[in-house]
């Protein structure tokens, strides 16, 4: 019921910023039932490590190594969810994927994720 879509991958410098953006699409019923939006990334060999939550109200959350560096936000009449980098490492280099969590009982919760997008950090 809800696809979604990432851009904005790139190659950046060490030091350089790129903006991330997740564009969810569905039915109106369905995409207002989407709660949270989270932002992923998987680095070869790696296993997918969460990096950023936004949540309904607009609470956000960050791993201890993007705070102070990206920040997620959320354009809720545009269904369109970012990720503003900053500051880039080498380290940050990954396949950057969005997921959003709709609640659906009586399982729990439903998950979607979009394809990713490529995010390269030359140092």
């Amino acid at each position: 019921q809800v696809q979604l879509v990432e851009s904005g991958g790139g190659l950046a410098q060490a030091g350089g910023s790129l903006r991330l953006s997740c564009a969810a699409s569905g039915s109106t019923f369905a995409l207002i039932g989407i709660v949270n939006f989270r932002w992923y990334r998987q680095a070869p060999g790696n296993q997918r490590e969460w990096v950023a939550t936004i949540t309904n109200g607009g609470n956000t959350d960050y791993v201890d190594s993007v705070k102070g560096r990206f920040t997620i936000s959320r354009d809720n009449a545009k269904n369109t969810v970012f990720l503003q980098m900053n500051s880039l490492k080498p380290e940050d280099t990954a396949v950057y994927y969005c997921n959003a969590e709709q609640p659906n009982p009586p399982f729990g919760r439903r998950d979607y994720w979009g394809q990713g997008t490529q995010v390269t950090v030359a140092s």
